[in-house]
């Protein structure tokens, strides 16, 4: 089933806040978000889990990157967001909402978080402040979650946030640092009728 789009995103919609926590566009003439963005990216711990399809190392491969994710936005195929303290506006990481798909109310969304900011709950903050976002202002039905198996991390974040575990996907993720190979990933799902995880 094809995973497209029939109108844009509304461009007036909120920033997410709360926990803590300011998911907001990421800008990608902004050089501290170039910065962050490339921080993340060469990141060894987001290396060992992702594989992105583009592999770039410096500033001007991030703000390409960025303009990406902006012209996704547009197209109402994607909303990324820096996540920032709601009081310094420090960055932390980042957090997508993807592939959006409006008719079926269907999205994907996965994250990543800096070194200095692990430890702290950062993951789970953003990912239950987006998913909130999600459901409440774009309508979304369910939201989806994948991670490659033996990322413990991502999965116990998966869980805090109410994202069921729902089976394992074979080969549906490329292997660390090839796109020749491919590995296992864990599928987590929350409907917008789950009841959102209390205490977190």
């Amino acid at each position: 089933m094809s995973l497209t789009r029939t109108r844009t995103l509304d461009p007036s919609l909120p920033e997410p806040r709360g926990l803590g926590l300011h998911l907001r566009p990421w800008d990608a003439a902004d050089e501290g978000d170039q910065e962050t963005w490339l921080r993340g990216y060469l990141d060894p711990d987001f290396q060992r889990w992702n594989t992105p399809l583009t592999v770039w190392t410096d500033l001007k491969g991030a703000r390409e990157s960025l303009r990406g994710r902006a012209k996704d936005a547009a197209a109402g195929t994607s909303a990324s967001f820096r996540i920032s303290d709601e009081e310094t506006g420090a960055p932390f990481g980042h957090i997508g909402v993807n592939e959006i798909n409006l008719p079926l109310k269907l999205a994907r969304v996965g994250y990543w978080v800096l070194p200095e900011a692990r430890g702290r709950g950062v993951a789970t903050r953003a990912l239950l402040l987006a998913s909130r976002w999600a459901f409440a202002e774009l309508g979304l039905h369910r939201l989806e979650l994948g991670h490659a198996t033996g990322h413990d991390a991502s999965c116990k974040v998966a869980e805090r946030c109410g994202y069921a575990y729902e089976g394992t996907m074979r080969e549906a993720m490329f292997a660390e640092g090839t796109q020749d190979a491919f590995r296992d990933a864990h599928l987590h799902a929350r409907l917008a009728a789950d009841e959102e995880p209390a205490g977190v």
